[in-house]
């Protein structure tokens, strides 16, 4: 029997779904999963997520390591750097450690840890090919997890969601009509998603480029530029070898 797919399209609805027999790939597309992708990809050692900017600070100064996030698109205050994926080249990222806090997905990855998920990664247009590849090898039941914005369900990361609905579904049995909404979805995006998502009058697009970001927009909606496998163990997320 195939193993189940189901998508959550927001914090707020985790408490329906059962993640202990489940891997829960974290979903924030703009910007948290995508910066995590890439950090990873270029070397990163490994990225502690938490979810408040306090505990960030704190970890940061005593491990003596890298502090990043962000609260409503913008820099946190207290933190060195932010969550764009552009902040974390090859030369400024490999063999260090990141804590980061972002406004949703750091949020979404506690949430389904305290839940005791099965397994937790996390996703992006970055890394798409590196999960669809997971998911399919480990063979078990899959919720797509999507941060929203504040609970509220969001237009990319539903995307992404049937991004990967598209790719995996054959070996899957999908369990929830969301699946489906967001494969729809994705496959009436699929050819231009940028302009989908400024012509739809997406809130964090406008959220983004009213502080300038439209280059990284573009890159978040991008397929494998950042082919990582971020996985979470210990606290810590560190690019799984597949």
């Amino acid at each position: 029997m195939k193993p189940s797919l189901n998508t959550c399209p927001s914090p707020a609805l985790l408490h329906l779904f059962d993640v202990s027999n489940s891997i829960v790939v974290i979903i924030d597309v703009l910007r948290a999963t995508s910066t995590i992708a890439t950090a990873l990809h270029n070397g990163a050692k490994e990225i502690i997520p938490v979810d408040n900017v306090s505990d960030c600070i704190h970890i940061g100064k005593e491990l003596g390591c890298i502090t990043a996030g962000e609260r409503d698109g913008k820099v946190a205050e207290g933190l060195q750097y932010g969550n764009s994926p552009f902040e974390y080249s090859k030369e400024f990222i490999a063999n260090k450690t990141m804590v980061l806090t972002t406004t949703n997905g750091t949020k979404l990855l506690h949430m389904a840890h305290s839940k005791g998920a099965k397994e937790i990664i996390t996703g992006s247009f970055p890394n798409i090919s590196a999960v669809c590849k997971y998911l399919i090898q480990k063979n078990t039941n899959v919720i797509l997890g999507c941060a929203a914005w504040k609970d509220k369900v969001n237009i990319e990361d539903t995307l992404f969601a049937g991004a990967i609905v598209n790719r995996i579904k054959q070996h899957f049995l999908l369990e929830c009509d969301f699946s489906q909404m967001a494969e729809s979805l994705y496959l009436t995006a699929k050819e231009d998603l940028f302009n989908f998502m400024k012509e739809r009058n997406a809130t964090h697009y406008h959220r983004l480029t009213n502080f300038g970001l439209e280059k990284d927009i573009r890159y978040c909606l991008t397929n494998d530029t950042a082919p990582s496998l971020p996985f979470y163990s210990n606290g810590k997320l560190v690019n799984k070898l597949l």
